[in-house]
């Protein structure tokens, strides 16, 4: 989805152009960037749950946030992919990295997808000790966020280092290592949390 923003050119003149959900997050306020985020997460619901997964029939609106089968009577809501990041501390400095699918060369947290059976905790350790080879203690909750990109929960967490050495073991991440807040490296941009947890440890708030 694009949405049309206006700006002034080097001349001053304004001028038009499109830009995607996240970069919208620049032209408009917090209330309104959530609204279309909002939107935006519905209408991916609605565009992959066209038909009933019971009994194949077209489904059909029942509530503002959820589809309805005629059918069957099966009722489809919005489902959420919970996943999680964390910030891991050693003394003063952080452990940020580069995953291979970024695109572009910025440093971010180590993250990932909650598997079934597992909690928010166990996912945190593992996604640490399968993408860097690292054991952490002390996971401390941060914060959480809807991230419609698409139907995403992120949690955030922070956690300290307890063991290990740093390797890239299972191929997701290309780059990373320990931080300084003195000298971060390129970081993702708002309104991410992966940002705001960031922000919160390059100001000493956690």
């Amino acid at each position: 989805m694009k949405y049309k923003v206006f700006e002034k050119d080097s001349n001053g003149r304004e001028v038009s152009r499109e830009v995607g959900l996240r970069e919208l997050w620049n032209y408009v306020s917090e209330e309104e960037w959530k609204r279309e985020a909002r939107n935006a997460e519905l209408q991916y619901f609605r565009d992959t749950h066209r038909f009933c997964g019971s009994c194949g029939a077209e489904m059909q609106p029942s509530t503002e946030i959820s589809v309805k089968c005629p059918s069957c009577g099966r009722e489809d809501f919005p489902y959420l992919s919970p996943a999680i990041l964390v910030l891991i501390k050693r003394g003063e400095k952080a452990l940020l990295v580069h995953a291979r699918n970024f695109s572009r060369p910025m440093f971010a947290l180590v993250a990932g997808f909650v598997e079934t059976g597992e909690s928010l905790e166990e996912c945190v350790a593992r996604e640490v000790a399968e993408e860097t080879s690292l054991k952490i203690n002390n996971i401390k909750y941060f914060g959480s966020q809807s991230w419609p990109f698409p139907s995403q929960l992120m949690i955030a967490f922070t956690a300290e280092h307890s063991a290990g050495e740093l390797s890239f073991a299972d191929g997701e991440l290309s780059d990373g290592g320990w931080f300084s807040r003195e000298n971060p490296p390129l970081l993702p941009t708002l309104p991410s949390l992966s940002r705001r947890l960031i922000d919160a440890w390059l100001e000493n708030k956690i």
